[in-house]
């Protein structure tokens, strides 16, 4: 027998101040983090054609910027470098004056309580933009160890608060863990990509750290995206490694990864509403086709409301007026 009419689950819907009562899935700007891109100069500032509103910037302008983020109420922020240069073994991620480096002592100095992550990775240091090192036309997982581990305990001396290992290189979270641990950065926590597919959602991003790779694509190190079950494996054998948190990349097309993330390990889960789904909203937004805002907040509760603990996002500061 139906329980209508005794039960009418419109009664809390009827206004704004009954919903807002009710909402079992709210945002929180502590809870997100903003992607930063640094660039080699001074005063330098570059739009990016397919991140509106985002931009490389000079370390100045960087740290100018990390201000205002703090302002906002942004408490944490994810860097990423363009290196004037790039070569066959990526010495500019973990050179000790590299553009990541340079960033986050300027960071440490201006925004002593920003939270800095550090994106771990080699292709925007490698000449022909893939993860890892390359033989022929095959990336060469277990020499690839060795770069990455370099690079975090670089960013640990820099200042880094955590790591983000993005590389999708089997086994790299337990080298980063050892490194860090040998050269007395135990405290400093791993956020591993653990489960990031390889995604057509990446696109504009490409641009921004200037990373495409020269032949091929990366199909053989990130996840296929039809693999969910794999997607967990990698989740179990991160932890096991030493990660301290999962980041599930990328996150709209994720939902059920993060869900069953969240429902299966006890850590901090985050999610990277990557700059793909960013950029469809914008370039929908722009001819009318829908509300940006609206949109942006469906999306990112919809990440939220899915397991994630801690969002990546470019929405970040609009969201901060938003909110």
């Amino acid at each position: 027998m139906s329980a209508f009419p005794a039960t009418r689950l419109r009664r809390f819907r009827r206004t704004g101040a009954l919903r807002e009562l009710v909402r079992e899935t709210r945002l929180d700007l502590r809870d997100f983090v903003y992607p930063l891109f640094a660039c080699p100069g001074t005063g330098v500032e570059k739009p990016l054609e397919g991140l509106a509103g985002i931009a490389q910037q000079s370390v100045d302008r960087l740290a100018d910027e990390a201000e205002q983020l703090m302002g906002l109420g942004i408490g944490a922020v994810l860097l990423f470098g363009i290196p004037a240069e790039r070569d066959e073994a990526a010495s500019g991620a973990y050179d000790e004056d590299g553009i990541v480096q340079q960033a986050l002592r300027a960071l440490v100095e201006r925004t002593p309580n920003m939270v800095l992550l550090t994106d771990v990775c080699l292709c925007e240091y490698m000449s022909h933009g893939h993860c890892g090192v390359v033989d022929g036309d095959e990336i060469v997982n277990d020499l690839s160890l060795e770069l990455l581990a370099k690079t975090a305990v670089s960013h640990a001396e820099a200042g880094a608060h955590a790591v983000c290992p993005s590389d999708m290189m089997d086994g790299r979270v337990g080298a980063i863990r050892g490194a860090l641990d040998s050269e007395s950065f135990e405290q400093v926590p791993i956020v591993s990509y653990a489960a990031k597919a390889a995604s057509a959602f990446y696109g504009p991003f490409r641009e921004a750290a200037e990373s495409a790779p020269s032949f091929g694509d990366r199909r053989s190190y990130q996840m296929d995206p039809a693999n969910a079950r794999e997607a967990l494996r990698e989740c179990e054998l991160d932890l096991q490694e030493g990660a301290d948190a999962l980041m599930i990349k990328p996150a709209l097309p994720s939902l059920d990864v993060i869900a069953a993330a969240r429902a299966r390990f006890d850590v901090p889960i985050f999610a990277y509403n990557v700059s793909g789904e960013y950029a469809m909203v914008k370039a929908a937004a722009a001819r009318g086709w829908l509300d940006e805002r609206t949109a942006a907040m469906e999306s990112l509760t919809a990440v939220k409301r899915a397991g994630a603990d801690v969002i990546v996002s470019y929405w970040a500061k609009e969201l901060a007026g938003w909110l």
